[in-house]
């Protein structure tokens, strides 16, 4: 219980930075944006149609067809999500901030957009419209879910080229990069993970000190050289970035000959690190 409010904490935490990106820097400046915000923004230079309203109606209607590609938490998670959107959109309608500088607005504006939708996604919930086609593309193709959501918005982003200009389109673009590398930023946290490969003589030792001194597992693969034809023992490692000196003075402790290989990692589920049922 006390996780579900946190992350229903999180979510309208996301909801309100989501509508701050939209009422302080891209309406003001004639920004566009991707999704189904695009759509509103640009109904809303068109005919004056309330963003808060338009959102609402459409993502309700896309979630009405997408929800079967949901679970039941996440259905409820974008309801939140979508409600609290419409309601800060409306809310913060007036609120302006006194900056002119086109470029600066369009970054501040992604940064926004990043933590919002980024706050939301993290505890599992979406923002409805392209989110939910980028989640479905996440678990259908295994796309990354900040690259499908920005495929998804340009060709919104583009659309909006007749209404907004060129000028208003390139910057339009710089908010959906800013906003994608921020959102990602916000989803794969703080800490990211390195893959380390050992090939030692001395492997148990090596395995043992990872283990008592910094608490992490270790597999070991079976492996032999190709042209030696000899069997060795490969250590795999899965460690955070902070942690790479102190295995590397392990290794250099007791085998300074060990051949050590290093790779960044993206995502890793398991024990000790996400449940990959989120």
């Amino acid at each position: 219980m006390k996780k579900r409010i946190a992350d229903i904490a999180f979510i309208i935490l996301g909801a309100f930075f989501f509508a701050l990106a939209v009422n302080l820097f891209v309406i003001p400046n004639e920004f566009g944006e991707g999704g189904v915000t695009g759509v509103t923004i640009i109904l809303y230079y068109l005919f004056q149609w309330s963003p808060s309203i338009v959102n609402l109606v459409i993502n309700g209607l896309l979630l009405i067809v997408g929800y079967k590609f949901l679970d039941k938490r996440t259905t409820l998670y974008t309801v939140i999500a979508v409600a609290f959107n419409s309601l800060f959109l409306h809310l913060t309608a007036n609120w302006r901030i006194d900056s002119h500088e086109p470029t600066i607005n369009a970054v501040f504006a992604g940064v926004l957009v990043g933590i919002g939708i980024g706050l939301i996604v993290r505890v599992g919930g979406t923002t409805a419209g392209t989110v939910i086609l980028a989640r479905i593309a996440n678990k259908y193709l295994d796309w990354n879910i900040s690259y499908g959501l920005l495929f998804f918005d340009l060709i919104v982003a583009f659309s909006s080229y007749f209404i907004i200009g060129p000028e208003k389109l390139m910057l339009t673009i710089v908010i959906l990069y800013v906003g994608t590398k921020v959102m990602d930023f916000m989803i794969e946290g703080l800490n990211p993970k390195k893959a380390v490969m050992i090939i030692s003589e001395h492997q148990n030792k090596i395995a043992e000190m990872v283990i008592t001194q910094m608490d992490r597992g270790v597999t070991v693969l079976s492996g032999h050289g190709y042209y030696t034809k000899n069997p060795k023992e490969v250590l795999y490692i899965v460690i955070s970035k902070q942690e790479v000196s102190a295995l590397k003075k392990i290794v250099k402790a007791i085998d300074t000959a060990a051949f050590i290989t290093i790779h960044d990692v993206r995502d890793v589920f398991g024990e000790g690190f996400l449940d990959i049922s989120k």
